[in-house]
């Protein structure tokens, strides 16, 4: 499915960075990055250590100081209230902070804050969308459980499911298959696509193993030095002569049944 071509019923929003530029003190890590997602689509922004691309994420958020404009739906995020912009904006960090002595629900329940008065407890209408959340990302039975005593992949769920608690219009994960084995990395990602299928978001990921990038997302953007050296479709952007030259990588891409996938290379001799 194209980027420019959205779900019917779709409810994802335009995102657009221009000319973002960002930092640490007087390090440069991201240049003038500029990036365009339709509704409903899926960008993965990839590319290798150290190249920007969780500041770029965080930065998108408002959550790093930058230079340039995020607009969602034209509007300029850097004039939003906080709390309107995580209505608009949910984000799943690639370590997430998870607190002590939480139920699985109650830390999903954090991601309705957004949508209710300060210091207000939740209401029928938030604990309806988290037991919807929670059900269909298969976190029912462990409602009552401590978060602790979950599993890697199942506190992976319950991150996104406290992200999606929040109805965003744009969804941003960074990392979101980080530390996981490869059935449990497909089943986050076959479960952010069936998500963005049914209710039309917008997706926005970082993306390390360049073969997961290849085979879900509509399109790559590939970062280096700071810069999109790259961007379209996994297949215009995957290929060998990419990943030698901003990877120092040997690799053979292969057409595959979802997508392009990424084989590296032994040296010989």
């Amino acid at each position: 499915m194209s980027a420019q071509t959205p779900p019917e019923g779709t409810t994802g929003a335009r995102v657009e960075v221009v000319g973002l530029s960002a930092g640490y003190g007087r390090r440069q890590v991201l240049d003038s990055v500029r990036l365009t997602v339709g509704p409903g689509g899926w960008l993965a922004v990839i590319g290798p250590n150290g190249s920007g691309k969780s500041t770029l994420l965080r930065s998108v958020l408002g959550f790093h100081r930058h230079e340039g404009q995020v607009r969602v739906d034209g509007v300029p995020t850097n004039g939003m209230p906080r709390r309107e912009r995580a209505r608009a904006m949910a984000y799943a960090p690639q370590i997430p902070v998870l607190p002590e002595g939480i139920t699985t629900s109650d830390y999903v329940t954090l991601g309705r804050t957004p949508h209710r008065p300060l210091l207000a407890a939740p209401r029928g209408v938030d604990r309806r969308v988290v037991a919807d959340v929670m059900e269909r990302l298969g976190l029912g039975p462990m409602a009552k459980r401590p978060l602790a005593t979950l599993s890697g992949g199942e506190q992976q769920r319950a991150v996104l499911a406290r992200a999606l608690a929040q109805q965003p219009r744009v969804l941003l994960l960074d990392e979101p298959t980080a530390s996981l084995d490869l059935g449990h990395a497909q089943q986050v990602l076959d479960l952010v696509d069936l998500l963005r299928r049914q209710d039309g978001l917008t997706v926005v990921s970082t993306l390390h193993d360049l073969t997961l990038a290849g085979q879900y997302a509509d399109r790559l953007a590939l970062l280096s030095g700071g810069r999109v050296v790259a961007e379209g479709t996994p297949a215009e952007v995957l290929t060998a002569e990419a990943l030698s030259a901003h990877y120092g990588a040997r690799a053979q891409v292969v057409a595959g049944p979802g997508g392009p996938a990424v084989l590296p290379v032994r040296s010989v001799g």
